[in-house]
Order: C-alpha cells, then structure tokens, then sequence
C-alpha cells in the first residue's frame, strides 16, 4: 500500500469519506492529493516540533515543487506527477503550503475579509485542485469551489472554537465579528458561553448558510457528476451546522460529528442519483 493510501485510510476526515464516491483512476489521485493536504496540515499542527523546524520543512516542500526535489519521497514524487498529468497550477499547491505556514502561529483576523483571503489559501485553493482532479471541464465549477470552500472551512471553524483555542490560543473567527456582538478574547479563551456567544456563532452560520446556498447556485449542469464527492461534503458539512445551530451551538462542551450511519446514506443517495 502506498504512503498515500496509508496516510488517508487512517483519516476519519469527511473529504476522505467523499472521495469514496468517485471512480477508480480519479480516486486514486484524489487520495495522493488528500495525502499531500493531509500531511501538510499535521505539520503545522504539530505541538512536538519546534515551529521554526516545521517552516523549514513546508519551505522545502514549496522549494522542492517549484526546482524540483533532491531525494523525493515516495509522496513527493506522486504530487509531482499528479500536477503534471492533470495540469494543476503549481500557485494552487503553493497556496495551500502558505495557508499551512499561516497556522504555524496563533494569528488574528481582523475583518471578514482577513479571513476571507485565509480560507482561500487553507479550502478554496483545494477545492479548485479538487475540481481538475474530479474531471470537470465548465469554467463555472471554480466559482462553485470557491464558495464552497468557504461554506466547509467556516463550519469546521465554528465546530472547533474550543480546540482551536487550546492549541495556542488560536482564534479564527474575525476580531470586528467579535466586538459586534460585545464578545472578548478573554471570554473565548475562558469558554464563556451565554447569549453573546450564541448570537455570534448565529450570525457566523448565517454566513456559512449563505455561502452553501451561494455554492448550490453555482453548481454547473455539466459537472454535477464528477462533483459528486463536493456534493457530499456540502451535505454532510450543512447538516453539521444544523446539529449545531440547533443545540446552540454547545461547541466548549462537546465535539460535533455526522453519524457514520448518515454519511453512509448521505453517500449513498449520491450514488444512486448521480
């Protein structure tokens, strides 16, 4: 089994879930894909490694795609022939190693905007590899990425507000959003939960609810198959946001996760509708 295959059948992420979906050859490279983004993410998530030692490694990375790689790994040389056979912009891969290099800090976003261009690099930036990957040919399915990018990484953002906070005091959520709704912080960080809190979070899901709607809109005829697996994700990632908006939004204490049962069904109406 190849480094890929390993490093995404050990993946309990919803985008390994979706990538069941597709057929055989797209799969496979989606899953070296995955393996790269997978990989990338971990790295700069790491606690054990001091964060100048993980730079150094996402530059290399971003070096070795750019001039090409001394002593590849087995990894390394199936995203270059990856890029190669389905002509994927190298800027796209870079994109994705800056928004990585972005997570190696605790940072802040100031506006919406701030975060927007964020998302961009971190989700958006991998649904427009995706979508070369699935075999889509309109032009419209980028913009279909590219507000579904957003959707997916707000929701993952609201869903891990407490785990984010934990590992270094990360705040993704935009500064000005905070102060709208009167919110510290202080009170983030101490897991503050009243209806502050709530009306935040509300307002932030309205957001995202915009953006899968956006995304829906956008969906092209043409590529309605091969984005399949996107199709799932924005299933799965809306009901998620469901459980949450009507829980309200009960993130400090809990984790909030799609029942593999209703992934299973999600995937399945997919399936058999096409």
């Amino acid at each position: 089994m190849s480094d890929a295959s390993q490093i995404t059948r050990r993946a309990k992420s919803n985008l390994a879930f979706a990538l069941r979906i597709l057929p055989p050859g797209h799969r496979a490279d989606a899953v070296v894909f995955y393996a790269f983004c997978r990989t990338l993410d971990d790295l700069a998530d790491a606690p054990g490694i001091p964060a100048a030692q993980r730079a150094d490694t996402l530059r290399a990375w971003k070096l070795g795609l750019t001039n090409g790689f001394a002593s590849p790994t087995e990894l390394q040389r199936e995203v270059i022939d990856l890029r190669e056979r389905r002509a994927i912009p190298n800027e796209l891969l870079d994109a994705i190693i800056d928004g990585c290099r972005m997570d190696l800090e605790p940072r802040r976003f100031q506006s919406w905007q701030d975060l927007s261009a964020y998302i961009w690099k971190v989700a958006c930036a991998v649904g427009l590899v995706s979508i070369r990957i699935f075999g889509c040919t309109d032009p419209a399915s980028e913009r279909y990425a590219v507000a579904l990018g957003h959707a997916l990484q707000l929701t993952n953002i609201l869903r891990d507000i407490r785990e984010d906070s934990e590992n270094g005091g990360r705040i993704y959520l935009p500064l000005d959003d905070l102060a709208r709704f009167d919110y510290a912080e202080t009170d983030l960080a101490a897991g503050l939960y009243d209806d502050r809190f709530r009306a935040l979070m509300d307002f932030e899901a309205g957001r995202a609810v915009a953006y899968f709607r956006e995304a829906e809109a956008l969906l092209p005829a043409a590529d309605r198959r091969a984005l399949a697996p996107a199709r799932v994700m924005a299933e799965i990632y809306q009901h998620l946001l469901a459980l949450m908006r009507d829980d309200g939004f009960r993130v400090y204490e809990k984790r909030y996760r799609v029942s593999q049962p209703r992934k299973l069904a999600i995937l399945a109406k997919h399936l058999i509708a096409g």
